[in-house]
């Protein structure tokens, strides 16, 4: 999969026109394997030496490398959404601060007024729905049976309403009159009066017959009143039970031990009012009149009973407004919160724990609106606890590409040194750009020491490598899993049996070796159709005298060695065909491609910044 994205990458940046291009490369192909093929056999025909490499055993390793520039692993601008002066900033360039650190303090004496009126107004509302609830409450106890209740005891003297009227808040119902008990108030001496204290026993005593009554303090007026003749005194309140016969035309005169009352009173009923339905929510209609004039009610007494739908519509007005007083509470609260989010904002804390990289706003200066708008900054924090950068990676090449992996970095500030780190994001948002879409990638250093946000790194993202593995020079590898090795090498055998592994040899060595770095010849082997015959072309150039063909198993391959699987064996001398890399001077192929035999060179190399990986 991996080669494959490779070799991908590369035919996706030909031009469209595919046949030009077949005709453009199988020229260039011609023209490399003619020159090849003349150096090869002018080479052998000098006798000159060619160019071999053993197979040697070493550490190989398949990467991605990009550039970028340092970052601290978070970073914070402090603004203010709030103008005033300010009064506290208790910090400086440099210092350690830890997140919700207070920063600044803002001059909040404008806000400070409204936070106590939208407090005063949500406590208003709790009240105002407080009220509701027990309104409807009531409503629902007071009105049930759909009955109207009366709210005072006594006689109906008068009833002002019959079956079938329509009852509202202002409606008079009745007149209660209760004179089973009467009142008397009565004048004593202010110094006299403050001495009578509420439920004590008096005697009364009536004023045409003499007759004596007990009666009872409810009450002692605290005014002072000034009578006729200078007197100062205060008003008593007494209850008298009615033996029969008491009337408002009857008087009294009241004594408290010793002290008798200043001026005799006529007597009161004790009820004597007008009842309306005060009370009611709404408009009621009356279906039938439970009592009558004359009758005695206590309170509580039903009085009519009330149409269901009527009733219904008076219980649904006290839970309207129960429901409104709801709606006022939570907007209030929600203007509290507002009030106390605007207000908040005047003490700016540390959104991050980190170092102060720069203070630019100090005590004493004032903020206005536009200084404190988003592009103005009050003060900077890094959090330099880690150091990260980002790698941009090739659509073809970013499915290889997993958190985890380990990636060797290098600063253009410290050219000697090595760092290591690791990626810890791999972003699915691509940006697209000329054709290519790349995908960034987060490094994590794994130290920091010398390093500083901003500079300038390399990274080489491992993506796989093994040890103590065999391998040969990338330019040793021919087309199709290819190898010549020289006859005298232990290979021989391999390839005693001659016919199948030459016929390959001719096959698959006869047309270019595409990105040879880039994976293994098994990936990249065949000829596209309407390609001149591999097998006639080889016939024409042969195998390196003194060489023969192998087949073999590759692994990882980078831009300098193959991993060798099977096949060879370590010491085997192998052909290593120095014309790829010799010839690229004078002789350029199109990206991918390169002449018959060559082991991979600049132009057959990784596209971009691919090292090469597994086949």
């Amino acid at each position: 999969m991996e080669n494959e994205s490779r070799i991908k990458k590369l035919l996706k940046k030909r031009p469209s026109k595919r046949q030009a291009i077949i005709l453009l490369v199988a020229a260039a192909v011609a023209a490399g394997f003619f020159l090849w093929s003349g150096r090869a056999k002018q080479a052998n025909a000098d006798g000159k030496t060619v160019n071999t490499a053993k197979v040697e055993r070493r550490s190989i390793s398949s990467e991605l490398s990009a550039s970028g520039s340092l970052s601290a692993k978070d970073s914070y601008n402090i603004t203010s959404l709030v103008e005033g002066e300010v009064l506290s900033a208790d910090f400086e360039e440099g210092d350690e601060v830890t997140k919700d650190q207070v920063l600044y303090v803002i001059d909040s004496s404008s806000m400070e007024t409204q936070l106590k009126l939208a407090t005063t107004s949500l406590e208003n509302a709790q009240e105002n729905y407080d009220d509701a609830v027990e309104d409807y409450n009531e409503a629902i106890s007071k009105f049930s049976g759909n009955t109207y209740k009366s709210t005072r005891a006594g006689f109906i003297r008068t009833l002002y309403i019959e079956a079938g009227d329509k009852v509202s808040a202002q409606t008079q119902i009745a007149d209660i009159y209760d004179d089973t008990v009467m009142k008397l108030k009565v004048p004593f001496l202010a110094e006299e009066a403050v001495t009578i204290p509420v439920g004590a026993q008096v005697t009364v005593t009536l004023s045409d017959t003499g007759e004596v009554l007990a009666g009872t303090v409810t009450n002692v007026s605290n005014m002072d009143e000034t009578m006729t003749g200078g007197r100062i005194v205060r008003y008593v309140h007494i209850e008298v039970a009615n033996p029969g016969g008491l009337t408002t035309d009857h008087t009294a005169v009241v004594t408290y031990g010793n002290m008798t009352c200043s001026q005799e009173a006529n007597f009161e009923p004790k009820v004597e009012t007008t009842l309306t339905a005060e009370d009611l929510g709404a408009n009621v209609d009356i279906e039938t009149l439970l009592v009558a004039e004359g009758d005695y009610v206590n309170k509580g007494t039903a009085l009519f009973r009330m149409t269901a739908s009527s009733a219904e519509d008076m219980i649904r007005s006290y839970e309207n407004d129960m429901n409104n007083a709801q709606q006022q509470v939570q907007s209030a609260e929600s203007n509290l919160e507002s009030t106390q989010d605007s207000y908040d904002n005047y003490t700016i804390t540390a959104p991050i724990s980190g170092q102060v990289i720069a203070k630019n706003v100090k005590v004493g200066e004032k903020i206005s609106r536009n200084s404190g708008s988003a592009d103005t900054t009050l003060a900077v924090i890094y959090d330099l606890s880690s150091l990260t950068f980002e790698m941009s990676i090739d659509e073809l090449d970013i499915s290889n590409v997993k958190e985890g992996q380990k990636v060797n970095v290098q600063a253009d500030a410290f050219e000697d040194r090595t760092y290591t780190g690791t990626v810890t994001n791999v972003s699915m948002e691509g940006s697209y750009s000329n054709g290519v879409t790349n995908y960034p990638v987060t490094v994590t250093l794994d130290t920091m020491e010398d390093l500083l946000p901003g500079m300038n790194v390399d990274g080489t993202i491992i993506l796989d490598e093994a040890s103590d593995v065999l391998t040969i020079p990338v330019d040793a590898l021919m087309r199709g899993d290819i190898v010549y090795v020289k006859d005298s090498s232990s290979a021989q055998a391999a390839v005693s049996a001659g016919p199948v592994e030459a016929e390959e040899a001719k096959g698959d060595d006869a047309g270019p070796k595409e990105g040879a770095p880039e994976g293994s010849a098994a990936d990249a082997s065949g000829a596209e159709a309407g390609e001149a015959p591999e097998a006639a072309m080889l016939d024409m150039a042969g195998v390196p005298e003194g060489f023969h063909a192998v087949k073999v198993e590759t692994g990882l391959v980078n831009d300098s060695f193959v991993e060798i699987i099977s096949g060879l064996s370590e010491g085997d001398e192998v052909y290593v065909d120095s014309a790829s890399r010799t010839s690229s001077d004078s002789f350029t192929m199109p990206q991918g491609g390169m002449g018959p035999g060559m082991g991979g060179g600049p132009e057959g190399g990784p596209g971009g910044n691919m090292g090469g990986g597994r086949p």
